[in-house]
């Protein structure tokens, strides 16, 4: 792809357009090799992939803290995302491996975001950025809190310190 800029209004993901422009230190990895039910038909990453990939790094790296992710639903919320934005930056062919880097951005009211960083083993090529917000759903009534309940403050406040020390 181009690194050209264009006149297009910019998207969140211009803030991870490169692993350096970011603020925090502490990135979970979490390693993929390309299969072939990943690819399209010429053997490239189908985007889709790169959404799964991500889930279970972050899924991951919630795991080697010690926290399931069962776990904060039983505490009585649902966390789906409500919004994602990718960048594509380099296609990854079959049999490649690549790194998924994630970590957990900021937590406000109901929201928790994180940011990904998808690239080579030698951190030579960039393939992916991307962002992901989720939100907090009361899963008794279905609808949005207004603010996490008390006791995932308490889980996500444990997350957060462990993935930025």
């Amino acid at each position: 792809m181009s690194e050209e800029k264009t006149n297009l209004p910019e998207l969140p993901t211009t803030a991870i357009d490169s692993p350096t422009s970011q603020t925090l230190e502490y990135w979970f990895e979490y390693p993929v090799r390309v299969q072939p039910h990943h690819t399209d038909y010429l053997g490239v990453v189908w985007h889709g992939t790169y959404l799964a990939w991500m889930e279970e790094a972050r899924v991951e790296c919630l795991r080697s803290i010690g926290v399931e992710y069962a776990d904060l639903v039983a505490l009585g919320c649902d966390l789906p995302v409500v919004e994602l934005s990718l960048r594509y930056h380099r296609s990854i062919q079959l049999g490649r491996v690549a790194v998924v880097k994630t970590r957990m951005n900021e937590v406000t009211n109901v929201r928790i975001n994180w940011d990904y960083v998808i690239e080579s083993p030698d951190r030579q090529e960039l393939y992916v950025t991307g962002k992901v917000t989720l939100v907090a759903v009361d899963r008794e009534r279905g609808k949005i809190m207004r603010q996490l309940p008390a006791n995932v403050q308490d889980m996500l406040a444990k997350i957060s310190a462990s993935l930025n020390k």
